[in-house]
């Protein structure tokens, strides 16, 4: 998975973090609880960011791509280099089941069947292509997936804003708002304000 462009890495990682965790539970989560189920979005994204920037920079630096190794060889140890791995082990297992769970309830959606064997489904798909193409399979077929769940989330978002706002993307009109909130005026040129009456 060496020979990966940054850009495609960078999609497979949105890829991971936007998954069935975040576009079936957190979605479903913060509708059910409203503003209270965006403590739990700050929450989750803000630990990605953790990881972005105080944790895999210096992977990459000492030359390591897990946690086990890195433990291993930072600490000369064998037995931190076991524990890591059953931490790891048991956190991805956990959070692999959720991945599992929504994989089969897309799936008994889409070819009507039940879960259990959408599960059966979704993991013979995810062996499939971790034993043919390695590591760089599964990055691509993270590419693909990242693609479809921007779209996914995309699409609903630009149709509710322009039904509430008129404008596609209703933060470009806050630029006129702050230009008069400070003093300035509006050129002409400007996007339309955004329109937030009912």
């Amino acid at each position: 998975g060496g020979g990966v462009p940054p850009l495609a890495n960078g999609m497979a990682t949105a890829a991971d973090w936007m998954s069935a965790a975040s576009f079936i539970s957190m979605a479903g989560l913060i509708s059910f609880l409203g503003r209270d189920g965006t403590f739990y979005l700050m929450g989750w994204t803000g630990g990605y960011v953790l990881l972005a920037l105080l944790l895999a920079p210096y992977l990459r630096k000492f030359g390591k791509f897990t946690v086990p190794d890195f433990i291993g060889d930072r600490y000369y140890s064998r037995t931190a280099r076991l524990i890591a791995v059953f931490c790891a082990i048991s956190v991805s297992f956990v959070y692999v089941c959720g991945q599992m769970q929504g994989a089969g309830i897309v799936f008994s959606r889409f070819l009507e069947v039940d879960i259990t064997t959408g599960v059966i489904i979704g993991m013979a798909i995810v062996f499939f292509y971790a034993v043919l193409g390695g590591m760089k399979g599964i990055t691509y077929t993270q590419v693909a997936q990242y693609c479809v769940l921007i779209f996914a989330f995309m699409v609903p978002a630009i149709f509710i804003s322009i039904l509430m706002t008129g404008i596609p993307i209703p933060q470009i009109g806050f630029g006129a708002e702050l230009n008069e909130a400070f003093g300035g005026g509006c050129r002409p040129d400007c996007p339309d304000r955004v329109r937030t009456e009912g």
